[in-house]
């Protein structure tokens, strides 16, 4: 099992935005943050509150990984040559989880986890049950010959709600995916703003 501290849901609600631009979100009805105290009107926020909140939303995207796993991935990002916010956003969009849940195998970040926890996915035939599998251009990710009658496979690829990247090329019927090259922010469909800018900000104060 994927290990999870909070609902997805609740991450919308903290952040005010519909982050992965779901019809079912709460966010669509109310837009004020969860609990007693949500409907308070916010003050001026500093830029330590907006540079960790770009981050905790980024974070939060990804099926709100670990700080710990988070921080590494940025200090991967800012190690290679180029813009580290682009390589921050290149590596996040590689992982294996991320890959399965691009090419609509399932319908969520949090569900792809589990699903690749759960060992339904082959990468280059072999099976591979590490969320944080870093996938490369020309790597080709299956879903397991047993599991592609599995309902919830079978449900995500008739979803309208969104498309799968051109970064990425899939066959729904063989339920194949071939992660072609690695993304920048602009490539990459995110539902709303991202920030990366601000995250490496954040983690380079």
């Amino acid at each position: 099992m994927s290990k999870r501290a909070s609902a997805k849901y609740k991450i919308d609600r903290r952040m005010g935005e519909n982050i992965w631009g779901r019809p079912k979100s709460p966010v669509n009805r109310r837009q004020y943050g969860p609990g007693q105290h949500g409907q308070r009107r916010k003050g001026k926020v500093s830029d330590f509150g907006v540079q960790l909140r770009a981050k905790q939303k980024l974070k939060g995207y990804y099926g709100d990984v670990s700080e710990k796993q988070f921080r590494k991935i940025y200090e991967e990002a800012a190690r290679r040559r180029g813009d580290t916010s682009e390589n921050l956003i290149g590596l996040l969009e590689s992982r294996l989880d991320a890959v399965v849940y691009r090419s609509k195998f399932v319908a969520t970040i949090f569900a792809a986890r589990q699903f690749v926890n759960h060992g339904h996915v082959n990468v280059n035939g072999r099976r591979t049950n590490i969320q944080s599998y870093v996938c490369k251009p020309g790597d080709v990710v299956e879903v397991r010959p047993k599991s592609k009658q599995l309902t919830i496979v079978l449900e995500s690829i008739q979803l309208a709600e969104r498309d799968v990247p051109e970064y990425i090329e899939v066959d729904h019927q063989k339920m194949v995916a071939t992660y072609q090259r690695v993304p920048g922010l602009h490539d990459v469909p995110y539902p709303v703003q991202m920030e990366p800018n601000l995250v490496v900000e954040f983690y380079s104060r």
